[in-house]
């Protein structure tokens, strides 16, 4: 074998094992996040690892997704799903006023969009027998952040004038 083609071998087969490194690294952080976020009892706290752990989950599924493996990656956004709901549940169980006291309740929200935008992307990429179970944790997600909206801003949301008639409906 040439100088070169060994030197090119031992780069590819470095460059694939640095890929399963960080492979392995990513479910380690994975794992770590999850665990956190179990023992997190503040809410406003499990709010915030909640972000962290759903930006790992994305990435994640991002990954799941590149090796054609979608029933992982669903279970991954229904889990991401199931994290929200005990977040938002422990918020209102603790901090009932969203209003007043909106800390966990805005990063919650943030997190839910991006989780609805993400999720949005895999449904694209999803084979069809795998996008009936993506659309009931994307209604899931959609629900749950038209309650966390409501609750961060009831007055807007409560007695919304309709909608002023077109012009030529309009009699002046």
């Amino acid at each position: 074998m040439r100088p070169a083609a060994r030197g090119l071998a031992g780069f590819c087969a470095a460059a694939l094992f640095a890929g399963a490194l960080l492979a392995a690294a990513g479910k380690d952080k994975l794992a770590e996040l999850q665990a956190r976020f179990d023992r997190e009892s503040n809410s406003v706290h499990k709010a915030k690892v909640l972000e962290k752990l759903g930006g790992a989950q994305f990435e994640e599924t991002r990954l799941l997704e590149k090796a054609a493996n979608f029933s992982a990656a669903g279970l991954l956004w229904e889990k991401f799903r199931d994290n929200a709901r005990l977040t938002l549940d422990a918020l209102k169980k603790q901090h009932p006023d969203a209003e007043r006291h909106s800390n966990g309740y805005r990063e919650l929200e943030i997190c839910l969009r991006e989780g609805i935008r993400e999720l949005s992307q895999s449904q694209i990429v999803a084979p069809p027998e795998f996008r009936p179970p993506l659309q009931i944790v994307r209604r899931d997600l959609s629900a749950m952040d038209d309650e966390v909206l409501r609750m961060l801003f009831p007055r807007r949301t409560v007695n919304v004038p309709p909608a002023p008639p077109s012009g030529e409906e309009r009699q002046e």
